[in-house]
């Protein structure tokens, strides 16, 4: 058998892609931030820590967050840039909002809601069409 690799074959590794990980693992099993529900479309910018020598405690994520988020960028794009899923992302945002990290900058809130009555206008033309 020439043309097997030597050495153990390990089913964590993808010769394609690396080794995998899950999100769990990289989450240390939460599923919910600790701090702060993190909207989409919320702006992240990370900020200049206080203690630059206490970041060595960060993963690679983390870092990796911090490095994106320089300039502005909103929760949903650093999940497509992570290539991780949203509730993990938003889980690693919650630990670098509790320490400091980064500035959170939520969307304006809409006070401009139409009335019911006018939805309820709209959704009776729409049907009677």
């Amino acid at each position: 058998m020439d043309g097997d690799p030597a050495g153990p074959r390990h089913d964590w590794l993808d010769s394609a892609a690396g080794p995998v990980v899950r999100p769990y693992a990289v989450t240390g099993g939460r599923v919910r931030p600790s701090s702060a529900a993190f909207d989409l479309l919320a702006f992240v910018v990370a900020g200049l820590p206080e203690n630059a020598d206490g970041q060595a405690y960060l993963q690679p994520e983390h870092r990796r967050i911090i490095g994106l988020a320089q300039q502005p960028v909103s929760v949903a794009d650093l999940a497509a840039d992570l290539d991780l899923a949203l509730g993990v992302v938003r889980v690693l945002l919650g630990d670098l909002l509790a320490a400091g990290l980064i500035a959170l900058y939520e969307p304006p809130a809409s006070a401009n809601h139409p009335h019911d009555d006018i939805l309820k206008a709209v959704v009776n033309g729409l049907r009677a069409l």
